[in-house]
């Protein structure tokens, strides 16, 4: 098991070298001048040229991947020429309110997708089993921003119930009661379309679990239906749903870029936005770094989990 998971970590690292160019190459397509943008009003050809040369921008693209790469090896993510802060100060900062969103979105879609694919399988062709379909084909057809728009129009601004954007309320907010009440809307939102891959993919691992023999012979030993279904049926299962839920993991990191947009969640998601519009190079270098380590982790630690329920893999 340690040397599977040292040879996953270490086939992170060309992964991140790869998205790292191709994030840099993209950035400078990009049209305008970064210069140009950071000054606004004050953009003389003298100043412009007096920040290229303060940020390195009048390098050769080459020089300027390879700056940053030598800097990054040693720790030094560099300084965000837009908010004049440390980018590893300002990703790690945003990046726990990322976290806290995903990681709330996902245990909702676990929970709710297992749940519903669990109903789905035991009741198959019932009445339960359609609803939960049709439920599930509902949502993972709704683009994520449009729910989000959609669920911000009835419980924000037309029953009043919730709030609409922000992690906290802008006058007398903070503490948990206010974290979670702001965090409604954005998770259930990010969270629905996880949720209705899971619930397909738990009810089809269901299916294919209550078939077998074991089964069957549980039934014949007068085991009641529940046990069979949450502690032999459901076990066995997971060892398929798993490593669905690491993908859906990072869909949910995913995901947060759009969500954090429309709710206004000060997140990692919202801040590549900001910074791609700055052209804020290492700001968004940094942020997509951290967010493709942390796909490669999620999914890592989904294979560690299903080799553990299921010891054949390993073999």
């Amino acid at each position: 098991m340690a040397g599977y998971v040292v040879g996953r970590l270490l086939a992170l690292v060309p992964v991140l070298f790869g998205l790292s160019l191709i994030v840099f190459l993209i950035m400078a397509l990009i049209p305008g001048d970064p210069a140009q943008a950071l000054l606004g009003s004050y953009a003389t050809p003298e100043n412009v040229a007096r920040i290229n040369r303060d940020l390195g921008l009048d390098r050769s693209l080459p020089v300027q991947y390879l700056t940053w790469l030598g800097n990054v090896l040693t720790g030094d993510f560099g300084q965000s020429f837009s908010l004049n802060r440390p980018v590893l100060d300002e990703v790690s900062e945003r990046f726990s309110a990322t976290l806290i969103l995903a990681g709330v979105a996902l245990v909702l879609a676990s929970v709710l997708g297992l749940l519903a694919g669990i109903v789905s399988a035991v009741r198959q062709y019932g009445l339960a089993d359609k609803l939960v379909t049709f439920a599930v084909l509902i949502g993972i057809s709704l683009p994520s921003f449009w729910l989000g728009l959609l669920l911000i129009l009835l419980f924000a601004v037309r029953w009043r119930l919730l709030p609409v954007s922000g992690m906290y309320a802008i006058y007398g907010g903070g503490g948990l009661l206010d974290l979670l009440w702001h965090l409604v809307l954005p998770a259930v939102t990010l969270a629905i379309v996880a949720a209705g891959v899971i619930a397909r993919l738990t009810r089809s691992a269901m299916l294919e679990v209550l078939r077998q023999d074991f089964i069957r012979t549980a039934r014949a030993k007068g085991l009641s239906e529940r046990r069979i279904v949450f502690r032999h049926a459901l076990k066995a299962a997971m060892v398929a749903v798993i490593p669905v839920i690491g993908i859906q993991a990072g869909f949910v990191l995913g995901g947060a870029v759009y969500i954090e947009t429309v709710f206004q969640w000060p997140g990692i998601g919202r801040m590549l936005v900001d910074a791609i519009g700055t052209r804020d190079i290492l700001l968004v270098q940094g942020g997509v770094l951290v967010v493709a380590a942390s796909y490669v982790l999620f999914n890592l630690l989904a294979d560690v989990l299903q080799r553990l329920l299921d010891p054949r893999i390993a073999a």
